[in-house]
Formats: structure tokens, C-alpha cells, sequence
């Protein structure tokens, strides 16, 4: 599979080649809280407004808090007023895939993780310009970079791709 990873510069590069990352349960839950595990791996929903990066102003990249996988920009942040972090668009359009949801009698747009296919959230046809979307997802299933410090999520596969 091809996604978009950082390279030890701190520069998003790519697309480039790397492996799907496949765990099993037990290895997961070794890997994660109880609280991640239920949202990232078991499809589950935080509280709305109890998310720890739902009121974050810095900047910097939101990841997959799974396998590290570059997700969203602070730049394309916004307070859309639901109770989640809410982006307009991805870090790259690679790096998130769909699903449709049909739980909770309703039809949704999940959002997975690229490369492990953790549960992010859904996306909604209801955000600001400039692409209209709304990238609805759990603090749970995210961890936070700051931007001085992109070098920290830096991938393998960005190195022997150059």
C-alpha cells in the first residue's frame, strides 16, 4: 500500500511503499489503553467534549495512535462546535480510507487508519471551505506532534524510498 509518511527532516514525503499493520487483539491491548482500544480497535465513540485533543491550539501533525501513521494537520483543524476534533481534510488523502457504517441505524462514512484500519470517526458532508467535509474523529484515536518535533514520527520507509 502506498501512504504519505515524514521523513527525519520533518517532511511529509511520498507516496511511498510500506506493509499494513496486523495485530492481533491481545497484541493491541498490550499496545494501548483500555479507553483506545475500545474507540481505535473496537469502533467505539468517545463522549462528546471530553476528548483530551478536542481544545488543542498547537501546532502540529494528529497521527493514528496505533501504528503512527500521519493523519490530520492542525491547519486543517476547525471547531465545528459537535464535541470532536473536526478536520477538513487529511495530511494526505492516502493515508485515510472509508467504510460505510451502518450501526445505530444510520448510514455513515467511517474513517479508518490507512495502514492498521483504526476506527477514526466519520466524515460529514457539513465542513467549511474548502472542501465542504468534516472529519469527525476521537481524541482517543490520535496521538499529537508538535510541529517542532516532526522529525520524532519520521518512517522507514521514507528513508529508502529517497
Amino acid at each position: 500500500m502506498k501512504v504519505r509518511v515524514f521523513n527525519r527532516q520533518g517532511q511529509l514525503v511520498g507516496p511511498v511503499e510500506v506493509a499494513k499493520v496486523v495485530k492481533s487483539d491481545a497484541e493491541w491491548r498490550r499496545q494501548l489503553t483500555p479507553e483506545q482500544f475500545q474507540i481505535a480497535r473496537g469502533k467505539g465513540t468517545e463522549r462528546a467534549f471530553c476528548g483530551n485533543l478536542l481544545d488543542n491550539k498547537r501546532h502540529g501533525i494528529y497521527a493514528c495512535v496505533c501504528c503512527r501513521l500521519p493523519l490530520f494537520a492542525s491547519s486543517s483543524k476547525f471547531n465545528s462546535g459537535t464535541g470532536w476534533p473536526s478536520f477538513f481534510r487529511p495530511v494526505a488523502e492516502e493515508n485515510v480510507i472509508t467504510a460505510t457504517d451502518r450501526s445505530h441505524g444510520m448510514n455513515r462514512t467511517e474513517i479508518l487508519c490507512a495502514r492498521c484500519d483504526a476506527h477514526l470517526g466519520h466524515v460529514f458532508e457539513d465542513g467549511p471551505e474548502p472542501t465542504g467535509m468534516r472529519h469527525c474523529v476521537n481524541s482517543e484515536s490520535l496521538v499529537f506532534t508538535d510541529e517542532k518535533e516532526l522529525d520524532k514520527l519520521a518512517d522507514p520507509a521514507a528513508e529508502t524510498s529517497a
